[in-house]
């Protein structure tokens, strides 16, 4: 039995302004229909022996995620919500945990969720050979056959080849025999100069940070190279708070775990490592240059989204969300808009837009966290005009969804339907709004909103008071679980 491991718990900075902290990049489609996600479930059917995916995701995200995993009918084993990142080590270690917790010893296919992966037969072969080696207690890592001297990965280089041969599935229609080494060392972000050296060599591999051993091999390595975070994981996970779909795991002692990678945790230190290479079109898609390489391009080099005139352009990318975006002799360039930030960047330039987000963050401004437009378990909102005294949004509740029994302290609202149909609590009353009919919520007074009907419904809403931040809610009943600010 291999259980997937799906770490989705990255703010995906570099793609900032389309990925923001509580949107990342993994929840967006950036190639393709299916949001990166979506993709990474998708690409793993097939896979002999292969169970519903275990995920382990920041617990800001959980509804979006919950969302997006019915749409495309999974249903997870497991949503484990970590209440802060403490990067890929500790979410394996609570994920072997979970998994091991009924006496079972199975293998996890540990996979981040924000990679492109465009030969999904070869990357299953690769999976498929290494079944083998992880059942006989070895730690896998799958190495990116390099195409460039790419100094934004850290690179493996190959020790001896493994003598236990197995044909795998078919990749790209032709039996593939896979090839599996031992790992002589871990490179961290090489030089230009060194980048060239590895990749004219044939030795090394890019480190793709994937990987699949038993849950037992891994917490075993665990305990011997980092027995602080394993101490730390067994705390949480023991402490840890069935929630609806999703199992929160203890606030106080995850927080106090060290945050390390698996690759420093283990996988560096480790005499059970083994490197299996993978040629299937990957991409981590870390920035907007490398979203560009796999993207589809025009003639000139371009690869566009949205409404966009060009002329004299060449090897550049454009996103337009909102509004139409115009660019004139030019190459070489980034160009991002959204609906309330545009970035405009040279593509050597597109690594540091995580400075642009530092600074975003120093300066305590929004656009760092959020869009405009706001995910909710119930739909969404999003915010038109706002001023000292008023705020107007633009609100969507999905059908038979509900926004929380609450009151505000500070702010009035009025809501002015404009397609379906409310069920509006006001107080001791109830009734029913429908399309071009309004109500007023005073200030104090408690009261809910739900889409009864089979459309989604559409309301303005028209807030005023002396404070209109989203934490002026006191909530008493809930269908979602939450406690605290937000609708």
């Amino acid at each position: 039995m291999i259980i997937p491991v799906i770490l989705s718990g990255g703010s995906g900075t570099r793609l900032w302004p389309l990925s923001r902290e509580l949107y990342p990049k993994q929840l967006l489609p950036l190639v393709g229909k299916s949001t990166m996600l979506q993709a990474t479930v998708a690409r793993l059917s097939g896979i002999p022996d292969i169970t519903e995916p275990l995920i382990v995701a920041n617990e800001s995200h959980r509804f979006m995620i919950a969302q997006q995993m019915q749409q495309i009918n999974a249903a997870p084993s497991a949503i484990m919500l970590e209440p802060v990142g403490r990067n890929t080590a500790p979410a394996a270690a609570v994920a072997a945990l979970h998994a091991s917790s009924k006496g079972k010893d199975p293998l996890l296919l540990v996979l981040p969720a924000d990679h492109v992966i465009r030969d999904t037969a070869a990357f299953q072969a690769a999976v498929t050979e290494g079944v083998k080696y992880a059942m006989n207690g070895k730690l896998i890592t799958f190495g990116i056959v390099p195409i460039a001297p790419e100094t934004g990965y850290g690179y493996i280089k190959k020790g001896k080849e493994l003598k236990v041969e197995g044909k795998g599935l078919k990749a790209k229609g032709k039996e593939s025999l896979i090839r599996a080494f031992g790992v002589a060392r871990f490179e961290e972000k090489p030089s230009p100069a060194k980048a060239q050296s590895f990749v004219r060599s044939g030795d090394y591999l890019w480190n793709s940070g994937m990987f699949m051993f038993r849950a037992s091999a891994y917490l075993k390595e665990l305990k011997c190279h980092a027995p602080k975070i394993l101490k730390a994981c067994e705390k949480a996970l023991k402490n840890s708070v069935k929630d609806f779909d999703f199992l929160r795991l203890d606030e106080k002692t995850f927080s106090k775990c060290p945050g390390d990678s698996i690759d420093y945790a283990v996988m560096e230190k480790t005499k059970a490592a083994v490197v299996i290479p993978l040629d299937a079109g990957w991409s981590d898609v870390g920035s907007w240059s490398s979203l560009w390489e796999v993207l589809p391009k025009d003639k000139q080099g371009n690869a566009f989204s949205g409404d966009i005139i060009a002329h004299n352009l060449k090897n550049s990318f454009i996103f337009a969300g909102k509004r139409l975006v115009a660019a004139i002799g030019m190459k070489d360039c980034i160009i991002v808009e959204t609906s309330d930030a545009v970035l405009v960047t040279h593509k050597d330039e597109a690594q540091k837009v995580k400075y642009i987000v530092e600074d975003l963050k120093k300066q305590k401004r929004d656009e760092a966290l959020l869009h405009l437009r706001v995910n909710r378990p119930w739909g969404a909102y999003e915010c038109i005009d706002s001023s000292d005294r008023f705020q107007v949004k633009r609100i969507t509740v999905n059908p038979g969804a509900s926004l929380s029994l609450q009151k505000h302290r500070q702010r009035a609202e009025h809501w002015i339907v404009v397609k379906g149909t409310a069920r509006v609590t006001r107080g001791r009353d109830v009734m029913t709004i429908r399309e071009n009919e309004s109500t007023y919520i005073p200030l104090g007074v408690k009261h809910r909103l739900e889409n009864p009907g089979r459309s989604p419904l559409e309301l303005i809403e028209v807030q005023s008071g002396r404070y209109l931040g989203e934490d002026d809610i006191v909530r008493f009943e809930d269908r979602y679980g939450r406690k605290g600010s937000s609708k």
